[in-house]
């Protein structure tokens, strides 16, 4: 098994399509005002955004995109007008991480991991 796609609600595609290729994911499917899909820059994995008439209450779904120079790309979005709710910084488990939200306020989190993506010194063997 293997994963294809992580799919996130909004209620205004053309706005969302808009935010996703300013991050810099590349439009795949466009089949407005329903569905929406993108390929990665790296990697095999894609990401979709689907309209609802209602978002979901509560915390959501929590998206992380992988990126090898985290502070420049975040600087690059800076000035491209993206708003982080924070900004670059190291966490206890050992990723680097910086968290916005798109704009249906689905959680996004860019970081980078390095080796201790998949296996950091706690990992099960």
């Amino acid at each position: 098994m293997n994963l294809n796609q992580v799919t996130v609600p909004s209620l205004d595609l053309a706005k969302s399509v808009a935010f996703y290729e300013k991050l810099g994911l590349k439009l795949i499917v466009k089949a407005l005002p329903n569905y929406a899909r993108f390929e990665c820059p790296e990697g095999e994995a894609t990401f979709s955004i689907h309209q609802v008439e209602a978002l979901p209450e509560g915390d959501g779904v929590m998206v992380y995109f992988e990126c090898r120079n985290l502070d420049d790309y975040v600087r690059e979005l800076v000035e491209k007008g993206i708003e982080f709710d924070e900004m670059p910084n190291d966490k206890r488990w050992i990723w680097r991480e910086a968290r916005l939200r798109d704009p249906d306020l689905n959680q996004l989190v860019l970081y980078y991991a390095g080796k201790n993506r998949k296996n950091p010194p706690w990992r099960i063997v």
